[in-house]
This record gives C-alpha cells, structure tokens and sequence, in this order.
C-alpha cells in the first residue's frame, strides 16, 4: 500500500512538473499557463499578471462555418497568421484599473540564437500606440495590422508617461506564423527528460521496495 502511495504522489509531481514547464520562459516571458477562468492565457512578471488574448481577422473573407469559428478563437504568444490582431489583457491587480496604461505593439527582430531571451531583440518598428488612461473595467484592449510573419510584442506602461523604469513595463511577447498548439523543441526535451527521470525514481522505489520485502520475509 505504502509502495502505491509513493508511485501516486511521484506521478502527481511529474504531471505538475510538465504543465508548469510547457511554456516556461517561451519567447522571454516569464511563466504562461492555461488559464480555466479565462480564455487566452495567464501571464505573469515579477510585479503583474494579466488574462491575455488575440484574435486575428485575416483579409481573406470567411468562406464556410469552420472559418467564422477561427475568427472567434482566441491565441495567445503563438498567432498562426498575419491579419488584425485584438489584444485583450484582463487585468488581474484591481489596483492598477485606477492607474493610466498605455499600450504598444512593436515588431522586433532577432539579433540573437535564443529567442527566449528578450535582450536578444531589437525593436524595428512600433505598429500600435495607445495613449495611456484608465481603464476601470479591469480590460486592456487595442488593435494592430499584423503585415507578415516574425516576432513581436505587446508593452503595457503601467502609470502612461511616468513608467519610466523596467518594473512599469509589462512586456508580452509573441510570434506570428507558427503553430498555436505545437510544443516548443526545448519543452518536448524537458518533458522527456523529466519523464526519463520518474521512470528511474519508480524502478528505484520499486527494487528497494522489493529488497525491504525479502529481507522482511526472511527474518
């Protein structure tokens, strides 16, 4: 029974173990999960947290059902295509809805190998600016001509003209012309990693648990 127990609680430790990998440090932000609560993601820095969510309206007009339903579905750091983008980002802090927020998205170009890393970019040009006021419904939203595929990113100034120091500008970036629901090489490399290491853990558990036995029934 104790051997179960411990198989279990390993199990339940890998399983956590995953979903807080899967997007870890992707495209230089910090930490994105699933979010139940909300549709899009969560988003986190080390001062906020924001519910953030695109959708994307391509130029070509919907043909059928299946591509009016695309229209409505929301993204998050990864955009499949180019087109207008919404952004939406719920503010999680009350206390900032009574704070100016100014918005910019800019596109930005790779000058490094790891695209995690956001001193690896430069920004080439701003798309999007929006002047900074409140928004006391808690809902930061703004709109942006996404005209080719790359890497790109959303600021939110928190205080407007007087966010001025790095802990007032919330960056979340994100990549267009990519698959939405595929893993990135370096989280399918963690997964497999870490699953190799349970395995090893649970045989382990296993043998000893076995040798405790025999050396029980041998007494």
């Amino acid at each position: 029974m104790k051997n179960k127990q411990v198989v279990t609680w390993l199990l339940s430790v890998f399983l956590m173990f995953s979903l807080s990998s899967c997007d870890r440090d992707k495209l230089g932000t910090q930490p994105q999960v699933p979010d139940p609560m909300s549709q899009g993601c969560l988003i986190t820095n080390d001062f906020y947290a924001v519910h953030f969510s695109v959708y994307v309206k391509t130029a070509a007009a919907p043909k059928d059902a299946s591509d009016r339903n695309a229209l409505l579905k929301p993204y998050c750091q990864e955009l499949p295509v180019t087109g207008k983008a919404f952004f939406a980002a719920d503010l999680i802090d009350r206390d900032i809805r009574k704070t100016p927020i100014g918005v910019r998205v800019v596109e930005l170009e790779l000058t490094g190998s790891d695209d995690s890393k956001p001193e690896n970019f430069k920004e080439v040009r701003t798309i999007t600016e929006v002047p900074a006021k409140e928004y006391s419904k808690g809902v930061v939203e703004a709109q942006a001509d996404i005209d080719k595929n790359g890497y790109y990113a959303l600021f939110l100034l928190i205080g407007g003209e007087e966010a001025i120091s790095d802990e007032d500008k919330m960056r979340i970036a994100f990549h267009v012309g990519g698959d939405p629901d595929a893993l990135p090489k370096k989280t399918v490399m963690m997964i497999v990693g870490g699953a190799a290491a349970l395995l090893l853990i649970i045989v382990g558990v296993v043998v000893l648990y076995r040798k405790k036995r025999k050396v029980v029934e041998n007494v």
